[in-house]
């Protein structure tokens, strides 16, 4: 059951990878193949039972993943500092946006929902 979930999770990033290089050199490839898994579950609109066992087996080891920006962070911790402001005025930038974006697509769903409960 483990084994077929994480090859469901590895072709998917490797059509991601095939599609990268023959028509989107923009995105990485296991983006465009975590894009392509996401609309394949919304099609299909349940996670089956060996993709959930796949992606739980390594969500245990999602802490390891963050080590090498820690690492990257110390290594550059020059440049970083020389760059502040603009790494501050980036965050706070996208955190703004961000905010304001689920802002909206909350409400247009709460509206959504709304009206679709008034049709009943």
């Amino acid at each position: 059951m483990l084994l077929r979930g994480l090859t469901w999770l590895v072709l998917f990033q490797l059509l991601g990878t095939a599609l990268n290089h023959l028509f989107l050199p923009v995105l990485p490839g296991p983006i465009v193949g975590l894009l392509l898994l996401l609309v394949y579950l919304i099609c299909r609109g349940q996670v089956g039972e060996p993709l959930n066992l796949a992606a739980s087996s390594l969500l245990r080891y999602l802490p390891l993943l963050l080590v090498p920006p820690a690492v990257g962070v110390m290594v550059y911790a020059a440049d970083i500092a020389a760059d502040f402001w603009a790494i501050v005025g980036a965050l706070v930038l996208s955190l703004l946006l961000s905010m304001a974006f689920a802002g909206v697509l909350m409400h247009r769903m709460v509206k959504g929902h709304a009206h679709s409960e008034d049709s009943q």
